[in-house]
C-alpha cells in the first residue's frame, strides 16, 4: 500500500529547517469581513454537501440548508429525482420555505402572495395570472441551483460555471486513498443512517478542518481513540499519507468505544482495507471516515466567523438498522472524539482575538501537511499565505 503523503515525503519527516511554520494570523478565525469573503468565494463557489439524499424519500420532501450567505432549497420532482433552487420566491422576494424541512403535496407555494412552483421550479400559478398574459413562467421561476448525487449525499453549487465535480470532490477522495475505487468500495449510497447528531460549535469552520486534519493532539484528549488506533498516539494522522489507514490495535475487534466486536465488514471491502481506518476531507466542509463495518460522515455548516454546525452522520448496512442491532458503542467512540474536537476548538476560539494570536501560530513537522489547507484559504480569499 502507497503511504506517500499528499504534501510530504513517505516517512514521518525529520524535523525541518525551520521545524516550526507559521499558520494563518488569529483575524482569520475572527474577522466578520474575511468571513463574508470567505462565504462568497469559497461556499458559494465550490461544491457544498448539503444533504442527505435518503432524507428526501419521495416527491415533495425538502429540505433548506444554508449555503454561504443564501438559502437553498432541496427537493425531489415527480419523477424522483433531485432538484435545488435559491429559497426565493421571484415575485417579492419571500422565502418559500422557512422550515428546515418538511413536505408539499405537489407545488411550492409562497406564503406572502402564493406564487405557486411545481417541482421543477416552473411557476405554475398565482393570483390574477390570467391578466399578465406576457409573463415568462419558466423565466420567473425558481432560480436553479445545480445538484450532483455521491455517497449519496446531495451536492450543489452556487457558482455561475460549477468547478467540475471529478476534479475537485472526487478527486479529494483519489488525492487521499489513491485510487476512487478505495472509497467506491464502502458503498455508503447504500448504506442506511443509523444515528445522526448536530453539534453546534462556538468556534470557527476553519479549526474545525485543522483539527481534523492532525493528530498532534490525539495522544492528548483522545484515550479511547488511540486505545483502538495506537499508532494515533505518535502525533501522524492518517490524512498525512496517501492510501495509509490506520491499523487497528491488535487487541481490538472492532471500531467501538471500548474495542469489542462491530457488525462485520461491508460487503466490499477488501483485505488490504479491513481493520483500518481511513480519513478524507473534501473542501471545504465535509469529513469522511471509513471503518470496515460502517461510515461516519461530518457535513459542517459555518453560520458565523465564530459559529459552526455540524451534522455527523453514523452509516450502516441496511440490514444492521432494520434488525435494530444496538450501535452504540460504535457511535459513542466518534461521539467522544467529536465532543472532544469540538471542546478543543471552542477553547481555542477566544484566544484567536488575543494579541499573542495576532501573528498566528506555528505548525510543528507533524502538522505542515495544514500548510497546504492555509495556502488554499488564503488563496481563494485573495489573501497572502502564511509566512509569505
Amino acid at each position: 500500500m502507497p503511504t506517500t503523503p499528499a504534501d510530504g515525503p513517505s516517512t514521518p519527516p525529520a524535523p525541518a529547517a525551520p521545524s516550526l511554520i507559521a499558520t494563518l494570523p488569529g483575524r482569520a478565525y475572527t474577522d466578520p469581513e474575511l468571513f463574508r469573503r470567505e462565504q462568497e468565494l469559497i461556499f458559494e463557489r465550490l461544491w457544498f454537501c448539503a444533504v442527505r439524499g435518503a432524507d428526501l424519500a419521495r416527491p415533495g420532501a425538502f429540505r433548506t440548508v444554508r449555503v454561504g450567505r443564501e438559502s437553498v432549497l432541496i427537493t425531489r420532482n415527480r419523477a424522483g429525482a433531485l432538484r435545488a433552487f435559491l429559497n426565493v420566491c421571484r415575485h417579492r422576494g419571500a422565502q418559500l420555505c422557512t422550515e428546515e424541512s418538511g413536505a408539499v403535496r405537489r407545488n411550492l407555494q409562497c406564503p406572502y402572495h402564493a406564487w405557486t412552483y411545481d417541482l421543477d421550479g416552473r411557476l405554475v400559478a398565482a393570483p390574477n395570472l390570467q391578466q399578465m398574459p406576457d409573463l415568462d413562467r419558466t423565466g420567473r421561476g425558481l432560480v436553479a441551483v445545480p445538484v450532483r448525487e455521491w455517497l449519496g449525499y446531495a451536492w450543489v453549487c452556487l457558482a455561475d460555471e460549477p468547478p467540475s465535480f471529478e476534479d475537485t470532490v472526487i478527486g479529494a477522495a483519489v488525492e487521499r486513498l489513491g485510487d476512487v475505487a478505495a472509497i467506491d468500495r464502502y458503498r455508503t449510497e447504500t448504506l442506511a443512517l443509523g444515528r445522526r447528531i448536530r453539534y453546534d460549535v462556538r468556534a470557527n469552520w476553519k479549526l474545525l478542518v485543522e483539527n481534523f486534519m492532525e493528530c498532534y493532539h490525539c495522544a492528548t484528549i483522545h484515550p479511547e481513540l488511540t486505545d483502538v488506533l495506537p499508532e494515533f498516539a505518535e502525533g501522524f494522522a492518517a490524512q498525512y499519507y496517501v492510501g495509509h489507514g490506520a491499523e487497528f490495535a491488535a487487541e481490538a475487534r472492532g471500531f467501538t468505544v471500548d474495542g469489542s466486536a462491530g457488525f462485520g465488514r461491508l460487503p466490499g471491502i477488501d483485505d488490504g482495507q479491513d481493520r483500518r481506518y481511513y480519513a478524507v476531507t473534501v473542501r471545504p466542509q465535509v469529513f469522511v471516515n471509513l471503518v470496515p463495518d460502517h461510515v461516519i460522515l461530518h457535513r459542517m455548516f459555518p453560520l458565523a466567523a465564530d459559529r459552526t454546525v455540524v451534522e455527523c452522520d453514523w452509516l450502516y448496512l441496511p440490514e444492521v438498522v432494520a434488525s435494530g442491532a444496538d450501535t452504540g458503542k460504535s457511535v459513542e467512540l466518534f461521539h467522544r472524539v467529536n465532543t472532544q474536537d469540538f471542546d478543543a476548538c471552542e477553547r481555542t476560539q477566544p484566544a484567536m482575538d488575543s494579541r499573542a494570536y495576532r501573528g498566528g501560530g506555528v505548525l510543528v513537522p507533524s502538522e505542515h501537511h495544514i500548510g497546504a489547507f492555509h495556502a488554499w484559504v488564503a488563496a481563494c480569499v485573495g489573501e497572502g499565505a502564511p509566512g509569505a
